[in-house]
């Protein structure tokens, strides 16, 4: 009824807090159901069956716990984890045989249900110690001790007191599913592989052949009287040893995959012209880069402007960190933001920008230093084609200077924000100063009055014509005809072209010209006073 219980209690406790990962607690129920029904085969005096069920236990156990300490879990590098637990079951099975001897033995004690709480004990305590204070891991080890305790205790002294370790294993195992903070074991991790070293690959090829040496030792000297402990401590050894070759390979071609990746995603964002392009070629190094079905949506964002609130980080969280995550209302999912700004390239594209991928929560925890290498490459490409636009129109501004130096018209380039980016020097003379404020717009140089239409002029889009006065040095207007071109889409001039006639100069405004009649004809041209009183001057 216990075991039952317990197991139910695991069952839903998954249901309830849903986890990262199922899988181990799963496990951790079937492995509490086949205890339970090993004592109940052992109260029905059958202990050739309870002992096969104590040894699918220990298995399942075993699995829930490689299942626990997958690469990406609470465990990351479970490498060294791996070596030391396949040489304490080696060095366990040696002790028993040859120091404890009797067929391995004390009284009715069983090695391998020994060896096997001891291993269990073992990857607990440090599931404990990585975590730290937390609720569910620390009654795992509860109950990982109750085992332990009762395997030793209950063939020396059989009685109620000494099977409460099963009881405890039980309920302890049970409760810790039920606690919210069981959600903590399976939340995944960043992976932080560690380096090759030759002994740890000596220590755990020693673990791996200790059972075989152990078995020829008995078999040359006599019978075999310990083949079950040195069955079960094969077993383990060798299914540790496979799971550390299986992580190896894995990490090595998950480390190829990225740097293939990243490699063509560099190649391709080195050959970028546009944004366009960079977006593209971000959306073809994710897809590259990601499990097929890990990403629910990609967002490339080349201004802050296109985020969200939610996606930026507000003014108190300080300098933008590389990456941060925005929670999601299923827990297997969440959402990760990668801006795309770098501190030294600012001033060549202010408008920032991010990178949001949503997707599986593990998926993005595993790539999520990929992810941020490729938003700095986007970054950096993004930065490298601003530049270069800005260089060509700094050359296109610094030709247009040298061609229309000596020009009568007067020419100038807004900015979408109607800044002045470059001016005509006719402009300076018409104006009659030396040189034109910093950051000056359009609409600092005319006159109140005309303000309005002119910023109502520059709102919309298309070509047009304004006629507006502009305020001199000395206090006084002139008025001029300003025919503008909107060419913000343009690649190299992203901005107002505006072309200023000195209207002394020009004609009357509305007032067409034919093609046979000439100034001087035109007594309208020189009528100062009545074009003075009509432009409110």
């Amino acid at each position: 009824m216990l075991g039952i219980g317990s197991a139910a209690a695991i069952v839903y406790g998954v249901r309830r807090h849903r986890p990262a990962r199922i899988s181990p607690w799963l496990l951790l129920a079937g492995a509490i159901v086949a205890s339970a029904c090993g004592d109940v085969l052992t109260a029905l005096n059958r202990p050739a069956a309870a002992d096969v069920c104590f040894y699918a236990m220990i298995v399942l156990v075993a699995c829930s716990l490689l299942q626990l300490t997958r690469v990406g879990a609470i465990l990351v590098d479970r490498a060294r984890l791996i070596d030391l637990l396949a040489f304490a079951c080696s060095t366990l099975l040696v002790v028993w045989v040859f120091v404890i001897g009797d067929a391995g033995r004390i009284g009715n004690i069983s090695g391998a249900y020994v060896i096997g709480a001891l291993l269990l004990l073992a990857v607990v305590a440090r599931v404990l110690v990585v975590v730290g204070r937390n609720l569910s891991a620390a009654l795992l080890v509860l109950g990982a001790v109750g085992v332990l305790v009762s395997d030793i205790l209950q063939p020396l002294w059989p009685g109620r007191l000494s099977e409460s370790g099963f009881v405890v294993l039980y309920l302890a195992w049970g409760a810790a599913a039920l606690h919210p903070s069981m959600v903590r074991l399976t939340v995944p991790a960043a992976p932080c592989p560690s380096s090759w070293r030759g002994r740890w690959a000596a220590l755990l090829g020693i673990s791996v052949a200790t059972p075989p040496v152990v078995l020829l030792i008995e078999a040359v000297h006599g019978t075999v009287g310990d083949g079950v402990v040195i069955a079960v401590a094969g077993a383990i050894t060798l299914v540790l040893a496979i799971t550390r070759l299986t992580d190896s390979v894995t990490l090595n071609g998950q480390a190829l995959t990225r740097e293939r990746g990243l490699r063509q995603a560099s190649a391709a964002l080195v050959a970028a012209a546009d944004t366009p392009a960079v977006d593209e070629a971000v959306r073809a190094a994710i897809v590259q880069l990601m499990p097929p079905g890990a990403i629910r949506s990609t967002v490339f964002a080349i201004d802050d402007r296109w985020v969200t609130l939610e996606a930026a980080p507000g003014i108190e969280a300080g300098p933008p960190s590389s990456s941060w995550w925005i929670e999601d209302a299923d827990r297997d999912y969440a959402t990760l933001v990668c801006p795309l700004w770098l501190e030294p390239l600012a001033v060549a594209r202010p408008g920032g920008g991010a990178l949001i991928l949503v997707g599986r929560r593990d998926a993005l925890t595993a790539a999520r230093d990929t992810v941020e290498v490729l938003a700095g490459q986007a970054a950096l490409a993004l930065d490298r084609i601003s530049l270069v636009e800005a260089v060509g129109r700094r050359d296109s501004d610094l030709y247009l200077r040298a061609v229309i130096r000596n020009s009568a018209d007067i020419v100038v380039v807004l900015d979408e924000d109607q800044r002045i980016r470059y001016a005509s020097p006719s402009l300076r003379e018409l104006l009659g100063v030396d040189d034109l404020p910093p950051l000056a717009a359009l609409g600092d140089l005319v006159c109140p009055g005309d303000r309005s239409q002119l910023l109502q002029a520059f709102r919309g889009s298309g070509d047009g014509v304004v006629f507006c006065s502009l305020l001199r040095a000395d206090d006084s207007q002139v008025l001029v005809e300003a025919r503008y071109r909107d060419l913000r889409e343009d690649r190299l001039v992203q901005g107002f072209v505006v072309t200023l006639r000195d209207f002394p100069r020009g004609r009357e405004p509305g007032e067409q010209l034919s093609q046979r009649d000439n100034l001087d004809e035109l007594p309208a041209w020189v009528n100062r006073r009545s074009v003075r009183h009509k432009f409110r001057y």
